[in-house]
């Protein structure tokens, strides 16, 4: 099918030594992009990378700004850039504690924000760009345990909405995919700690069905592909009918 490869093209996922993020590389690699293993987890980087030709692992550490300025020099180019990475605390509002709160603040939001400011201007320049954000729809419709987690991952909507549109001229895309109910080992260390969770969530769902992390994949590289050139500062769920907009 024409317009869905990515040959020559350069792409950077955060966050992908994990499983979604190990699954949209997989993803990339096999329409013929060239990724970037991003992640404060290197051994993990390494991994993944080791099995996806072409693919190189690098550190990035999103709570740090100067983790993060030093990535951006040594990548130099990417044409795609993915933000994946997260971290969740989950806890009672009430209960939580804002030291937890300012992690997920600079790793879900002041860390994409700041990697995107130093990457976004190469792709104007060349006038052909893709960013990808990973929300959650916890973010988007609400999720008990994550209001600081929410409020950190729906910042990534506005920004991305805001550079759709200062950078449309420019041919860069910008848009958010929010994964719902996903069958990662983050699920099931949260699952773990109360039986049945998961059998919970399951009913729940239309589908009837946990997502895969080759369910949330397959949206991010799509939005990567010139067939998607004309989609941009959209919101988009991966959740199996339990969002619908």
């Amino acid at each position: 099918m024409d317009g869905t490869r990515l040959d020559g093209r350069v792409a950077v996922v955060t966050g992908a030594a994990g499983a979604i993020g190990a699954a949209i590389a997989r993803d990339l690699t096999a329409l013929g992009g060239r990724v970037v293993i991003a992640d404060v987890d290197l051994a993990g980087a390494r991994e993944v990378a080791g099995g996806l030709p072409g693919a190189r692992a690098m550190p990035l550490d999103l709570a740090s700004p100067a983790s993060v300025e030093e990535f951006a020099n040594a990548v130099e180019r990417a044409d795609i850039l993915v933000h994946n990475a997260g971290v969740a605390v989950v806890e009672p509002f009430v209960e939580g504690d804002p030291a937890g709160w300012d992690l997920m603040w600079r790793v879900n939001l002041r860390g994409p924000m700041l990697l995107t400011k130093l990457l976004l201007p190469g792709m104007m320049e060349r006038a052909w760009g893709r960013l990808v954000f990973v929300s959650s729809d916890g973010a988007r419709a609400g999720s008990g345990g994550e209001g600081a987690y929410a409020a950190t991952k729906a910042g990534l909507f506005g920004l991305a909405k805001t550079l759709a549109r200062e950078a449309a001229r420019a041919h860069v895309t910008s848009n958010v995919v929010c994964p719902g109910p996903v069958d990662t080992p983050m699920l099931h260390r949260v699952a773990d700690a109360e039986p049945g969770l998961v059998d919970k969530i399951v009913r729940g769902i239309p589908l009837r069905r946990l997502g895969t992390p080759a369910d949330v994949a397959g949206l991010v590289a799509y939005l990567c592909t010139e067939r998607a050139a004309y989609i941009t500062g959209q919101t988009l769920s991966v959740s199996g009918g339990v969002t619908m907009h």
